[in-house]
C-alpha cells in the first residue's frame, strides 16, 4: 500500500491491532522456545546472548531504516523488514528443540484440557510455584513503580536539563548502551549471577537510580545515570524470565512466559499514573515517590521472603 500510495491512516490501526495479535502468540512461544534450544546450565546466558541480540538490533535498526528511508523512501524500510521476517521465519522452522523437564518439577498431565481451562492451569501453577511467583510480583512492581519514569523523559529533557529533543536522545541512547553491557554481561557470566538477590537488588537499585535522576540538574550526571539504569534493567529483567522457565516444566512454559508479556499491560497502568502525578506534583516529585515506594517493596520483598534470596 505505501508503495502503491494508497496507505490510509486506518490501515495503520488495523496492521497495529494486527500485529499486537500476532505478538501475543509470538513472543511466549519465541521465550519458552530458549530453555529448549539451551542446557538448563546456559539457561541464563542464553538470555543474555537473547538480549545482546536485541539491543543491538534496536540501535542499529532505526539508523538503518533511517538510511533506507533517505535513500530508497519509506517503501524500501517496510520492504527490509518483510524480508528479514521471511528469513526469521524459515529459521525458526528450521528449529528441532529438545524437550527438557525443568529440574525438580512433576511433570503434569495436560493432554485433553480445553482451551480455558488450560488458561486456569497456567494462572495456577503460576500461583502456586514460589519462584514462578515471585519473579512476576519482582517485574510486575517494576513495571507499575519504576519503568514509566521514561514517559516523562521529554518533561525532563526540555524543562529539567534543558536539552530538547537531542539530549533526549543521547539520555535513552546511554540507556540503550547500558543494556547492551548488560546483555554482554549476563551472556557471559549470566550461570554464575545469584539469581535471586540479583533480580530484587537490581530493581531496588533501578528504583535509588531514578531518584538520582528525578534530582539531577547536571545533564552528564542524568547520562550516567541513564546507562547505569539500563544495565540494571536487563540484568533483572533476563534472570526473571530466567527463574520463569527455570521452575516452569515444558507444558507450562509457553504459559508463564504468556503471563510474564501480559504484566507489559501494567507499564501502561504505571505510564497513566506517573502522568497524573506529574500533572498534580510535577514530573521530579512523581519519578521520586513512585521510585521510592518500588524500592520500598523490593525491600520488604529481602525481608519479608527469605526464601526469594536464595533462588538459583
Amino acid at each position: 500500500m505505501i508503495i502503491t500510495g494508497q496507505i490510509e491512516p486506518w490501515h495503520v490501526y488495523v496492521t497495529s491491532v494486527g500485529l499486537a495479535t500476532v505478538q501475543s502468540f509470538q513472543l511466549p512461544s519465541r521465550g519458552s522456545m530458549v530453555s529448549d534450544a539451551v542446557p538448563p546450565k546456559y539457561l541464563t546466558n542464553g538470555f543474555g546472548l537473547n538480549a545482546v541480540v536485541f539491543n543491538s538490533a534496536r540501535s542499529a535498526g532505526p539508523a538503518l531504516a533511517g538510511v533506507l528511508i533517505a535513500i530508497y523512501g519509506t517503501a524500501s524500510a517496510y520492504s527490509v523488514q518483510a524480508l528479514f521476517y521471511l528469513l526469521a521465519t524459515i529459521w525458526t522452522i528450521m528449529l528441532r528443540p529438545e524437550r527438557r523437564s525443568a529440574p525438580g518439577i512433576q511433570r503434569h498431565s495436560v493432554s485433553g484440557e480445553s482451551f480455558g481451562r488450560s488458561i486456569v492451569e497456567g494462572w495456577k501453577f503460576s500461583w502456586q510455584n514460589y519462584e514462578v511467583r515471585v519473579s512476576l510480583l519482582i517485574v510486575s512492581a517494576a513495571l507499575l513503580l519504576l519503568i514509566p519514569f521514561t514517559t516523562l523523559l521529554p518533561v525532563f529533557a526540555r524543562d529539567v536539563l534543558h536539552v530538547g529533543a537531542t539530549g533526549q536522545g543521547l539520555l535513552l541512547t546511554a540507556m540503550g548502551i547500558g543494556a547492551l553491557l548488560s546483555s554482554v554481561v549476563v551472556a557471559a557470566r549470566g550461570d554464575r549471577m545469584p539469581r535471586g538477590i540479583v533480580m530484587i537488588g537490581g530493581v531496588a537499585l533501578y528504583g535509588l537510580l531514578v531518584v538520582v535522576f528525578a534530582a539531577s540538574t547536571w545533564f552528564l550526571l542524568s547520562i550516567l545515570v541513564m546507562l547505569i539504569i539500563g544495565f540494571c534493567h536487563v540484568t533483572s529483567h533476563a534472570l526473571i524470565q530466567t527463574v520463569i522457565q527455570s521452575y516452569s516444566p515444558p507444558e507450562f512454559r509457553g504459559r508463564t512466559m504468556a503471563i510474564f508479556h501480559m504484566t507489559q499491560v501494567i507499564l501502561v497502568i504505571g505510564a497513566m499514573l506517573i502522568g497524573g502525578l506529574a500533572s498534580l506534583i510535577g514530573a521530579r516529585w512523581a519519578a521520586t515517590s513512585m521510585s521510592l515506594i518500588g524500592t520500598g517493596v523490593m525491600i520488604a520483598v529481602y525481608a519479608l521472603m527469605p526464601k526469594a534470596r536464595k533462588i538459583q
